[in-house]
């Protein structure tokens, strides 16, 4: 058997002749895969000792491999050439030795012939990985030394021509591990070199290239894809440890206050962040006040606010994720509650004098009050004045303090008492007021002497009358009250001796009553005149006094002579 080695376009022959049989013979070639067609492969006729011009008459062919003619003989040479483009991994995929069994016949005689041709390999193919991507989960805490298997390539060339080493792209996290089988295929390890950050670089991108030994050497490419694996390694984080808003008071329930956003650059459930409010104690005042939603952290008005119980208030949030371990993150809102002007001002008295004398004079203090607003700045200013005509006034003393003073004549016997009217507004847009009403009572001084009902008196008295009768009952008055106005009641005595009022009536000093002490007698007095003092008893006491005339009125009691007789007898 001759063996023809065909390398790089060069045919290198070696004629081993062994004699098998006379029948037939047997010879083998090696030609590189992917020829071009027509490339000489051996001479056959000389190999197998045939003679070049018999070939064709004695019907020399070589039927065909596998449904196609890869090879064919010239009858006219005797020489075996490439018939059809040969790819040696289609006839022996994966296999590290290929050759090709050809059958030549002669049909006249009949013989038949064994040609093995051994397909050399070419690097033709790089290398390939059965995916274009693989991707690995990683999580952050793994540690640095971590060893992670790399997918094998794969390269239908054999020999040298196959996958020699894997080369990683440069990156910071991972290096590559090439384990090297000799002759088994070489495989390859990511290896961690630096602890990984899911919230730095959630994603690493690599690139793993599979090199041949072939010269030049071909290579593949498959993109590795890192995805680094949250841990609950970070907690909720608020925009500010210290947040400060202004809220109006009144604000009706649901208001927004604020909205707190806090982050968390983990992800999943240990991103997922639980919002609430923290209570230092029960007596926290924001507890009644403010609500806080659980998953928008929107805080709310939920009750009364109000400037006058709490002018500010200090409000504690958290923000929880849903982490196994949950972490946590806390805040403090300042809350400025801005006043309204929403309450009256208040008129309190401290103290009051129950009456004032009559004679009283200007600045004369009747009351101490108060003037007060719960509403501050502005909506708290108040100012006080007294409402309508009345002898009072009101004298600010110091801030809201205020003193109600007489500030004009005062006279009890026309006006006893005074309801006193004060208003106090406040400088609030719109501004609100209020008005309180004193009652001041005019206490009584003896300033009116007791008064007669005229300044002369007469009185018509019948002679002959009993005595001791009464004559007359005389009444004076006075408007003062109580003891001032108390009066008794006196006879004057003449200022001259030129008669005796004494001698002819009394009074009493309780009731005025004028009795008779003696009957009287026209013939002998037709008629006399005395005074009458009335006297209070004020401190110090006032008098008047009345004249009184006294007519006697004549009876008939006499007879005309004797009586005339007598008369002039009396006054002669």
């Amino acid at each position: 058997m001759a063996r023809i080695i065909l390398l790089g376009g060069t045919v290198f022959c070696q004629v081993l002749l062994r004699l098998l049989s006379i029948a037939s013979a047997q010879i083998a070639y090696s030609i590189s895969e992917e020829v071009n067609t027509g490339t000489f492969v051996g001479n056959v006729a000389k190999d197998l000792n045939l003679n070049v011009q018999e070939l064709e008459s004695r019907g020399f062919h070589i039927p065909a491999v596998l449904g196609r003619t890869y090879f064919d003989v010239n009858l006219k040479t005797g020489v075996l050439f490439v018939s059809e483009r040969i790819d040696r991994e289609e006839f022996c995929p994966a296999s590290p030795q290929c050759s090709v069994n050809l059958e030549a016949i002669v049909d006249n005689p009949l013989n038949l012939f064994r040609i093995e041709i051994n397909i050399l390999d070419i690097n033709d193919n790089a290398p390939s990985f059965r995916m274009n991507s693989k991707q690995f989960h990683i999580s952050e805490l793994s540690f640095v030394g971590d060893r992670f298997q790399l997918p094998r390539a794969s390269d239908p060339d054999v020999g040298a021509n196959s996958v020699k080493s894997y080369k990683l792209s440069p990156n910071e996290h991972f290096s590559l591990d090439v384990q090297s089988g000799g002759k088994q295929s070489v495989s390859s390890e990511l290896v961690l070199q630096k602890a990984l950050d899911r919230e730095k670089q959630p994603v690493i991108q690599l690139t793993l290239t599979a090199v041949d030994g072939g010269k030049p050497p071909k290579s593949g490419t498959m993109q590795i894809v890192i995805n680094v694996q949250d841990v609950n390694d970070n907690a909720p984080v608020f925009g500010n440890a210290l947040y400060k808003v202004q809220l109006v008071e009144n604000a009706p329930v649901g208001t927004l206050v604020i909205n707190l956003n806090a982050t968390d650059v983990d992800e999943g459930v240990n991103s997922e962040i639980v919002y609430s409010l923290v209570h230092q104690d029960s007596d926290d005042k924001a507890n009644s006040v403010f609500k806080m939603d659980s998953s928008t952290g929107v805080i709310s008005v939920q009750g009364s606010v109000d400037f006058e119980q709490h002018n500010a208030y200090e409000i504690h949030a958290q923000a929880k994720d849903k982490g196994s371990s949950p972490r946590s993150a806390h805040c403090k809102i300042l809350v400025e509650v801005l006043d309204l002007n929403d309450n009256e001002p208040e008129i309190s008295l401290m103290s009051q004098v129950n009456t004032v004398r009559e004679d009283a004079k200007k600045e004369t203090t009747v009351a101490l009050i108060t003037i007060s607003d719960k509403d501050s700045g502005k909506n708290g200013n108040t100012h006080g004045k007294v409402v309508g005509d009345v002898p009072f006034k009101l004298q600010s003393s110091y801030k809201n303090y205020y003193s109600l003073v007489v500030d004009g004549p005062l006279n009890r016997e026309h006006v006893d008492r005074y309801n006193v009217t004060i208003m106090a507004s406040d400088e609030g847009t719109p501004p609100l007021s209020a008005t309180r009403v004193f009652t001041v009572y005019v206490s009584d001084v003896n300033d009116n002497p007791p008064c007669f009902p005229n300044p002369v008196i007469n009185i018509f008295v019948k002679e002959n009358g009993p005595k001791g009768q009464i004559i007359y009952t005389i009444s004076a008055v006075d408007p003062d009250l109580d003891e001032n106005s108390k009066i008794t009641y006196g006879l004057l005595k003449p200022l001259h001796k030129s008669g005796n009022t004494y001698s002819a009536v009394s009074i009493n000093p309780d009731s005025g009553d004028i009795h008779s002490l003696q009957s009287f007698n026209y013939e002998e007095t037709k008629t006399f005149q005395f005074k009458v003092q009335a006297t209070d008893s004020g401190v110090p006491p006032l008098s008047s006094n009345v004249t009184v005339n006294v007519f006697i009125l004549d009876e008939n009691d006499n007879s005309p002579a004797g009586s005339r007789a007598l008369f002039r007898a009396r006054f002669r």
